[in-house]
């Protein structure tokens, strides 16, 4: 079983799915290989294999798919398809493109890998801690073997599951993955798909699951061949931040459907990933009787019962995390940016744009955290309003994703600058206190935990005139903003094609073990550690309860559904200042002798200027005095 592409990898169970063999692609059949395409308005098609003269015609079937099995072709053989006996081009479900977006595919067989991971069971969403990391600049090498070699690291920092931006095949040498193409084959940047198996079986051993980060809404700009194969795979009349939207719900649309959900049925299969982020949902429009959406996370249960999936979608409608037997989608989570928006407002000051709406109060802070969001949509037509406290409009806390940083909260801003290089490490202490004791889903963005001193740029490695135009537009995308103005200052923003914005991306692992990153380090191991072995923070039928206790401090409790255990994180975000609060059952700061204190963000363990908050726990009330921005975590 652990070295067969039907199998998923897992142990057998009564939940276990059937097989699933590819219908896309190249695959082995027996003794021989199986090659099987979409191209509904060609007439003809040939399988063509590079160094060979000859080529071999592919039958069609009623609904446009050529196909063709040969004894002639064997795994590491490389091949194109040619359309109308003219165009050459490569397999739009390649498995490999080890010459690039333009040149040739290769035949690969998954069952030549050997797989360890027959008994690992994967994670849930009530333990689910996430570690979004990007394989090009997360190691030195910049691959999944570099990659892989890291995963101890993060095991040990507590994550549950490592996030995967998207690794499908993309052009240049260099890219976020959202240019990606080739959209079943792992791009030969980051290694083989050996290379990519490896890393997920390497980090099952570690005990992490592998998310992967999938594009569905768009394809790259350069070596993109969807459309050569058949106009049908997009439509005018959606429309989308990249020209013509997906065709989910048009003429032969269940074809295009098809393609979405054999993508992730293949990397579930082939590759054992554990679930998927998809991203910008909300770019992904249908009108037909069924959702695409609401169909590919069907498809995706079928195929593996425990597949954690989640949407970045910026309506966070009710039905997208709602079960599909209510009518609903089925999504495990949403992606939801209020918490990150609100905590830079306040500490960083970020006004403009899509921050202008947020306000940075405490008392928004405080909502935000109750709910999993602040402003909502009741329906993809009405205007966003605020957030309501009650459980049964906002759902299940645990099914909204916030973070501090994240690619698109660091990579989008002009210089890639993470929150902690705009912020004093005391309050950036203080809100990762309150992110990571929070009941909705924390994800952390790679480096992060140690305050890493590099940025995270947008970078890119497209042919010279389509790179210049993105220099260009990346450059204008601020120029309203009042930094950028003047044409001289946007001349400053580091340009996505130059090979240093790439470099000066890459984590520095070495700096770890120095301060101020250390401390910070250790605070995030710490935080972790109170998160998976403290009963409150992971019971999914307890209580939260979210106090303003003044204009910069609030107090969070969580506590287990039988009340035998809680957590009580007191979060100052800015500024000195002094709290007496009364002790009693009405008050979410209400104690009892049981209390102690867990955890101070100025401990000199977390913090190497450190400056000691004085905390007082009396028979009545409890004071606290805070020098600066801290927290301190108690735990019954």
């Amino acid at each position: 079983m652990g070295n067969d592409v039907e199998a998923i990898g897992r142990p057998s169970t009564d939940d276990t799915p059937a097989a699933w063999r590819p219908t896309l692609g190249a695959w082995a059949d027996g003794d021989a290989t199986r090659f099987r395409v979409w191209a509904p308005a060609a007439q003809s098609v040939d399988l063509v294999i590079a160094g060979e003269a000859a080529s071999e015609p592919m039958a069609r079937d009623e609904h446009g798919y050529w196909e063709l099995r040969t004894a002639d072709v064997r795994p590491g053989d490389r091949y194109r398809y040619r359309l109308d006996g003219d165009r050459t081009l490569p397999d739009p479900a390649s498995r490999f493109q080890p010459e690039g977006v333009h040149g040739p595919s290769e035949v690969i067989d998954p069952r030549a890998f050997a797989w360890t991971d027959l008994g690992w069971m994967g994670t849930s969403l009530q333990h689910l801690i996430i570690y979004e990391l990007h394989v090009g600049t997360f190691s030195p090498a910049g691959t999944f073997a570099g990659a892989a070699a890291r995963l101890d690291e993060v095991a040990r920092l507590g994550a549950t599951a490592i996030e995967l931006m998207p690794v499908a095949e993309f052009p240049g040498e260099r890219n976020w993955g959202y240019d990606g193409v080739d959209l079943f084959a792992p791009s030969r940047a980051y290694g083989t798909p050996d290379d990519l198996r490896s890393l997920v079986d390497t980090a099952h051993a570690l005990g992490l699951a592998v998310i992967l980060d999938v594009v569905y809404n768009h394809v790259g700009p350069e070596g993109a061949y969807l459309t050569a194969y058949s106009p049908d795979y997009f439509t005018e009349r959606h429309r989308s931040p990249w020209g013509a939207g997906v065709n989910l719900d048009g003429e032969q649309s269940e074809h295009v459907r098809a393609f979405f959900i054999e993508n992730a049925l293949h990397w579930l299969t082939e590759y054992h990933v554990d679930g998927f982020r998809l991203d910008a949902t909300h770019a992904l429009c249908d009108d037909g009787p069924q959702h695409f959406l609401a169909e590919w996370v069907s498809r995706v249960r079928e195929a593996h019962p425990r597949a954690i999936v989640m949407a970045e979608d910026e309506r966070k409608l009710r039905r997208m995390v709602s079960p599909q037997a209510a009518g609903g989608w089925g999504f495990d989570a949403i992606w939801a940016d209020d918490f990150h928006h609100h905590v830079r407002r306040l500490l960083a000051g970020d006004r403009e744009s899509y921050f202008a709406r947020f306000t940075g109060a405490v008392p928004d802070i405080a909502r935000t955290v109750a709910c999993g969001w602040f402003f909502r949509r009741t329906d993809e037509n009405t205007i966003e309003e605020v957030a309501s406290a009650d459980p049964a409009v906002g759902g299940v806390a645990s099914e909204y994703v916030i973070c501090l940083q994240n690619h698109d909260q660091v990579g989008n801003r002009a210089f890639g600058e993470r929150l902690h290089h705009q912020v004093d490490l005391a309050a950036y202490r203080a809100a990762t206190t309150l992110l990571l004791c929070a009941p909705e889903t924390p994800l952390l963005f790679m480096g992060q935990e140690w305050a890493a001193s590099t940025p995270f740029m947008y970078f890119t490695d497209h042919p010279e005139g389509l790179g210049r135009l993105v220099t260009e537009g990346r450059r204008r995308e601020f120029s309203g903003f009042q930094q950028f103005r003047e044409p001289a200052l946007r001349d400053r923003i580091p340009d996505p094609q130059a090979a240093g914005t790439f470099e000066a991306s890459r984590l520095r692992w070495a700096e770890r073990g120095r301060e101020p990153h250390a401390s910070v380090l250790r605070l995030y191991e710490a935080l972790l550690t109170l998160r998976r072995t403290a009963a409150a923070l992971y019971d999914p039928s307890g209580t939260v309860r979210v106090d303003v206790l003044d204009d910069d401090t609030l107090a969070l409790r969580r506590d287990t559904g039988d009340q035998q255990h809680a957590v009580l994180a007191i979060v100052r975000l800015r500024g000195a200042g002094s709290l007496t609060l009364p002790r009693g059952t009405g008050e979410v700061v209400s104690l009892d002798d049981r209390f102690a204190l867990a955890l101070s963000t100025e401990s000199p363990a977390f913090a190497s200027d450190s400056a000691p908050l004085d905390l007082t726990i009396a028979a009545d009330v409890v004071r606290v005095r805070f020098e600066r921005p801290g927290a301190i975590v108690l735990t019954a």
